[in-house]
């Protein structure tokens, strides 16, 4: 699945994963938080990965709030597009909260577990946690304007 402006498909590196590049490599999603992995787990959920680069960490070494908070919002349009496949570019964040929880470490992939909640005509519902393994680092839950028709 293809858009102009991001490309989804199996990752030949990592087996069961499609990876998402967004086209445009001079904007946010390609220069701040780069290519991410993505798998549908069940009808409402999907995971996306991101990998961790010293430039995603703070002045103590973890992974700066900053980049966990970008990488929710930009997981949720990835977790919406697979799990509804309507393509998020026109869309917008109308809501985004988040509960830190723990220190993320640089040396691991950060993952966002992303949950439907509830899709209406103009909106979706989402939450999710961001992990590393089986620990939490932070929770998150957004509402997103679905692209005008």
């Amino acid at each position: 699945m293809n858009s102009q402006r991001f490309l989804l498909g199996p990752d030949p590196d990592h087996p069961g994963w499609d990876q998402w590049r967004v086209t445009d490599e001079t904007g946010y999603n390609h220069t701040v938080i780069g290519p991410l992995l993505i798998r549908k787990e069940t009808e409402s959920t999907c995971r996306v990965r991101m990998q961790i680069e010293q430039r995603h960490t703070n002045a103590g070494g973890a992974i700066h709030g900053g980049t966990t908070l970008g990488f929710a919002d930009v997981a949720m349009f990835c977790g919406f597009y697979v799990l509804t496949g309507i393509d998020p570019m026109g869309s917008s964040t109308v809501d985004l909260t988040a509960q830190f929880v723990g220190a993320g470490k640089s040396d691991q992939p950060l993952d966002a577990v992303v949950e439907l909640l509830r899709e209406t005509r103009r909106l979706g519902f989402l939450r999710g946690k961001m992990v590393q393994g089986s620990r939490t680092v932070a929770a998150f839950s957004a509402t997103i304007r679905k692209p005008a028709s």
